[in-house]
């Protein structure tokens, strides 16, 4: 659209006319042809003698483009005359219905909508809504456009896929199987039998047949020369009488015609010049009993065993473009299988997990950009990797080649997970300083293989800017002590001090290598550090050595627990109180009419919001929570307590009730359950009945 040549071309203007006092505003068309194109140039004029030669707004239309000019402000945009679903608006105002604006918004004449008929070639439900027609022309406009960009962004990602597929070297598929079988299924076979008396009926899954054999030596002398094995049972390894292969015993009756185990596998290839492609693929071997009905319920006919495979993702590596995963997926419509370079959905989304990598793969990276990421030195100790996420993470953190050289394999997998918290310096080179630890620490990280826990003890050294033995530095890492805690506690004691005590309170030695020994410390070392910080809290002066050292920490612990939760549950008292004070007010007027007794129990109405928040918490349940505090102190809802008639102060069960018809919302117990349930229910029906009575008088009276 040529904006400047439109926007010299004189405006239209209003003719005088006689329109309606409630008009607001009047659109004006022409059709004007520029540079060999037609344009359809509609003016929309306020209804007023002041405004009839500068237009509020051009809005002009081409075949395949438009625009909004503003006159006042000297603008284009790109502006749609209204919004889609038609509740926005360009001049008029959205307020009031669809004859309100009929009435507001106008055409000057009946050829200005024939204009706009001939040019827009749309259809309309009503065309005194005539912006309609601006309105559908711009939509179609715009979504063609959409379109276009859409078939031409879909073009370009297609070509570019097939161009991958091309380039791509063919899989070696039965090789692939061939070592999958001998390597991770380790050539496992399996040996059905169903046990008859003194006679077996085994059927091979490697061989297929089926045959008899006694498991027992029968007392004839024909029995000698009949084929025998040892005794079948699930589990255990035998022999086939027929092939010889050697099986796991699996009863007939406990397989249901077939079973299967599947794993992953990485294959990774040369890729063009410089690239690599790691292939994901999917194997899976399956053993099939096959049965037939016989005199006896079902007879085993054969067996047989099959391995298959299929590629599911794959991941291209160029030099200097980012990591495109392309995954195969299945169109049920045809049957057929299709690359694809986006992922699924939901529950099938296809999910690329950590796997062995097949050992060609090695090879393949040389004389790529990966070939000094040391990926075989880290897989052989980790196991299975995701090669795909191992090398995202070495093209951002190339030091990753230095921390597997090393041996700090602990370390370069919390980076290869994305855990990039234990960096300090992530453009350093030397690891001491990469990683925030004292260069003569570097040795006994590696002695200990890049243990994360050592690692983070050794950070915390630094910063605190201490030196520790090496000694303490492994009992503070099987300690798990956090950064805080050890700052806390090295203010009120030594560092030696603070383990004499985990390792005293615990009645557990350090360094012992046992992982329940390892879990007591644990769970000592922070009894002890909540224990002090809870003191601290409270305002307690631990440079005190009695409170340093209790003689029962357990107890101490639990000592501090609940004095801390007498103050939070005071501050709690505090609030409740004197935002739910109508609950203590109403109180009497309450009991009146819900307090009822008889030999036994007793039920009353809270007295104040206190009341019911320590209910809650001697009951431990939620009935403390402001919604059930709300609903008391507005009436919405009342909480009842029912006790022992001889214990009045001692909460036993706590009663929800609804404030109009008499109805029982809900009771329960200590820890939300209901004690003596069927004789407490049948309590509450009759106490239900001797309200509603007590209801019925009180409005009598009323």
């Amino acid at each position: 659209m040529k904006k400047k040549a439109i926007e010299k071309i004189p405006y239209l203007t209003l003719p005088v006319g006689n329109q309606e006092s409630e008009t607001e505003y009047v659109g004006v068309t022409a059709v004007k042809v520029i540079d060999h194109e037609k344009h359809l140039f509609l003016e929309v004029y306020r209804n007023d003698e002041n405004s009839r030669n500068v237009p509020l707004v051009r809005i002009v239309l081409t075949k395949k483009d438009f625009g909004s000019y503003f006159p006042e402000e000297e603008k284009w945009t790109r502006q749609k005359i209204q919004t889609d679903g038609g509740w926005g608006r360009l001049i008029w105002k959205a307020e009031g219905g669809w004859q309100e604006k009929i009435r507001k918004n106008v055409l000057s004449s009946p050829d200005d909508l024939n204009r706009l008929k001939a040019f827009c070639k749309v259809n309309v439900w009503n065309e005194n809504r005539w912006w309609e027609y601006i309105m559908k022309h711009q939509d179609d406009i715009v979504i063609t456009a959409r379109r276009k960009t859409e078939k031409r962004k879909y073009e370009r990602r297609q070509e570019a896929l097939d161009e991958r597929i091309r380039n791509i070297r063919t899989l070696p598929k039965q090789i692939i199987l061939k070592r999958a079988n001998d390597v991770y299924f380790h050539n496992e076979h399996y040996l059905y039998y169903k046990r008859r008396g003194n006679w077996v009926q085994i059927a091979c899954s490697k061989c297929g047949g089926v045959t008899d054999a006694r498991w027992k030596v029968g007392e004839s002398y024909e029995s000698h020369f009949q084929r025998h094995v040892e005794v079948p049972q699930e589990g255990r390894t035998g022999i086939c009488p027929l092939c010889g292969t050697s099986g796991t015993y699996k009863c007939q009756g406990k397989v249901k015609s077939s079973h299967s185990r599947r794993i992953h596998l990485f294959l990774g290839q040369k890729y063009k010049e410089k690239g690599l492609v790691m292939r994901y693929l999917e194997l899976e071997k399956k053993w099939q009993l096959e049965l037939i009905a016989g005199d006896h319920g079902d007879e085993m006919h054969g067996a047989y065993e099959e391995m298959s495979g299929v590629e599911i993702a794959r991941a291209y590596f160029e030099p200097g473009k980012k990591v495109q995963i392309d995954y195969q997926k299945h169109d049920w419509y045809s049957g057929k299988d299709f690359w694809d370079d986006c992922n699924l959905y939901g529950n099938a989304n296809i999910t690329i997990e950590a796997a062995p990598i097949l050992p060609e793969t090695y090879d393949e990276i040389k004389d790529t950009e990966f070939q000094y990421s040391a990926l075989k030195e880290y897989a052989a100790v980790i196991g299975k990797v995701n090669p795909i996420e191992y090398f995202r993470r070495y093209e951002q953190t190339p030091q990753i080649e230095m921390l597997v050289k090393l041996g700090l394999f602990g370390v370069a997998n919390e980076l290869v997970n994305c855990r990039y918290g234990i960096v300090s310096n992530e453009n350093a080179r030397q690891p001491d300083i990469f990683l925030g630890i004292r260069k003569g620490r570097v040795k006994q990280l590696i002695s200990r293989k890049g243990d994360i826990r050592v690692l983070k003890i050794m950070q915390t050294e630094k910063r605190m800017g201490q030196t520790w033995t090496e000694e303490q530095i492994e009992k503070l890492a099987e300690a798990q002590l956090s950064y805080g805690q050890i700052e806390t506690a090295t203010k009120y004691m030594s560092l030696q001090k603070l383990l004499n005590r985990i390792e005293r309170y615990s009645g557990c030695r350090f360094g012992t290598a046992c992982s329940s020994t390892e879990q007591v410390i644990r769970n000592t070392a922070n009894t002890y550090m909540d224990y002090i910080g809870m003191r601290l809290a409270l305002g307690y002066d631990m440079n005190n050595t009695v409170y340093q050292q209790p003689r029962d920490l357990r107890a101490a612990h639990d000592k501090m627990v609940q004095e801390s939760n007498k103050e939070k549950m005071d501050e709690r008292i505090r609030e409740v109180e004197q935002k739910y004070s109508d609950i203590r007010s109403n109180y009497r007027k309450l009991r009146n009419i819900y307090f009822y007794e008889d030999d036994t129990y007793m039920i009353r109405p809270a007295r104040s919001a206190k009341e019911i928040v320590e209910e809650g918490r001697l009951l431990h349940h939620c009935v403390g929570g402001d919604s059930y505090l709300n609903k008391h102190n507005d009436g919405r809802s009342y909480i009842l307590m029912l006790r022992f008639k001889d214990k009045a102060e001692e909460p036993y069960i706590t009663v929800e009730i609804s404030s109009g018809k008499a109805h029982i919302m809900q009771w329960y117990g200590a820890r939300d359950r209901k004690p003596d349930e069927k004789n407490m229910q049948k309590w509450l029906d009759q106490y239900l009945e001797q309200l509603r009575n007590k209801q019925k008088q009180l409005a009598r009276t009323a």
